[in-house]
């Protein structure tokens, strides 16, 4: 940056145009302009290549300026990431690390702990209430909402989602365009599909998966479960290996099941189907007609034995 007796901008040298004295001078330029249109399009015409890269500088219509007359203001970045320009990928990301920091910081001020600002990446617009907890390894995309007293543990992704107070969500989750309830638990190794909706103290465990569906307050899906368009009472317990059959291969088809429903383990549920409030399904059922409120409802072939039956042993070669 070439200055006058008087400070004022003169001119801008190229590093390697520039002369030994010109070397020593520690302001630089950072080629943000704002020009008038009109007196831009003059000074641009006067640009040639005659310089040690044989290139048009843009640089050089601050002496044009000058030249006529023209005042030209500068000013001084606060923080020098501010300037900083991106010539490559390497140097891309050192400035996405700068905008993350920046984030954790922002959250942190706000009132939520992060554990490793180094390893927090937000995608989007993330709101956080108070004392929310945010564990490593943690991404953010569009626009999320936690709510006071959430945490979020290691390696989870949440996209598009309000998160209500007091969920706590546990590793390796993911969760995308979706809500859930105050109170309620998540993971670990759980993914909520988009659409879903979980009332408060829902319980969604390891394993499982929730896709387009609506779980009411205190239901629990503890283990190895899917559940696709669903609408799911209260009270619910889901025993692990249950899986929802909601697609028949050209459609979806729904299952609505009442409240205080108990359903065995590796149970599958054939859509269409309604199960009613109260009702018992046992272990190793497969549904495919509705299940009456209050009764027990269950599917098995007979358990047989055969005597003397002998397990079939390598040959001896």
């Amino acid at each position: 940056m070439l200055r006058d007796s008087s400070g004022k901008l003169v001119g801008i040298v190229e590093q390697k145009d520039a002369s030994a004295a010109q070397l020593k001078i520690r302001e630089i330029n950072t080629v943000f302009v704002a020009a008038p249109p009109v007196r831009l399009r003059s000074w641009l015409g006067q640009l040639d290549n005659d310089n040690a890269q044989g290139e048009y500088y843009l640089t050089d219509i601050v002496a044009c300026a000058a030249a006529e007359g023209v005042a030209v203001e500068t000013a001084n970045a606060a923080d020098p990431i501010e300037i900083l320009g991106v010539n490559d990928r390497a140097q891309l990301s050192v400035l996405e690390r700068v905008y993350q920091r920046n984030q954790a910081q922002r959250l942190m001020r706000n009132g939520a702990t992060v554990a490793d600002p180094a390893r927090l990446d937000v995608r989007g617009d993330l709101q956080t209430g108070s004392d929310c907890e945010l564990d490593v390894n943690v991404v953010f995309e569009g626009d999320v909402r936690l709510g006071d007293r959430v945490r979020v543990g290691p390696n989870c992704v949440i996209r598009n989602a309000t998160i209500s107070d007091d969920v706590e969500i546990l590793a390796n989750c993911v969760i995308e365009e979706c809500a859930i309830g105050s109170g309620s638990r998540i993971g670990p190794f759980a993914r909520i599909r988009p659409e879903s909706e979980l009332a408060e103290q829902v319980h969604i465990g390891n394993f499982v998966e929730i896709k387009k569906s609506r779980i009411a307050a205190g239901s629990k899906i503890n283990h190895l479960s899917y559940i696709g368009d669903t609408r799911m009472g209260s009270g619910v317990n889901v025993g692990a290996g249950t899986i929802v059959c909601n697609y028949d291969g050209a459609n979806k088809h729904l299952t609505e099941i009442g409240n205080d429903v108990f359903i065995g383990s590796d149970t599958q549920l054939v859509a269409p189907v309604k199960v009613g409030d109260g009702a018992t399904i046992g272990a190793g059922s497969t549904i495919t007609r509705e299940v009456p409120p209050g009764e027990l409802t269950l599917s098995r072939c007979p358990q047989q034995t055969r005597p003397g039956w002998k397990r079939p042993l390598k040959k001896n070669r």
